[in-house]
């Protein structure tokens, strides 16, 4: 039994691991953690199934405050860097058609001068 195999983990990183970036800053972050703990408050004086609703929703918010990372804030930046992405090429291929459009018309010309 000489024969020492290593074991390698089957995941290589969880989230608690890596630290997102923080996409949550000034104002936005402040609003958060004030919200947060209003509605925590609400919801702990309020009671019930929507005080435990309203109580979740401001830990959430008082979560992200804390970290200064949001998730959904995350997910629709990343959509809109793909939709720039997409702008920017059919920009592009704009471009290129109207400079195959203004090739076709010399060349049209130059053949219609050379015939005629």
């Amino acid at each position: 039994m000489s024969d020492s195999k290593t074991l390698k983990p089957v995941i290589q990183s969880t989230p608690f691991q890596t630290q997102p970036t923080q996409n949550v800053q000034g104002w936005e972050r402040i609003g958060s953690l004030a919200g947060g703990v209003v509605m925590m408050g609400k919801g702990i004086r309020r009671g019930g199934f929507f005080g435990l609703i309203q109580v979740a929703i401001g830990g959430a918010a008082l979560a992200r405050g804390i970290s200064g990372h949001c998730s959904a804030k995350s997910l629709l930046d990343k959509s809109r860097q793909e939709m720039n992405t997409v702008r920017t090429k059919i920009e592009r291929a704009g471009e290129e058609l109207k400079n195959l459009k203004t090739q076709a018309e010399v060349a049209a010309e130059k053949a219609t001068k050379t015939v005629g």
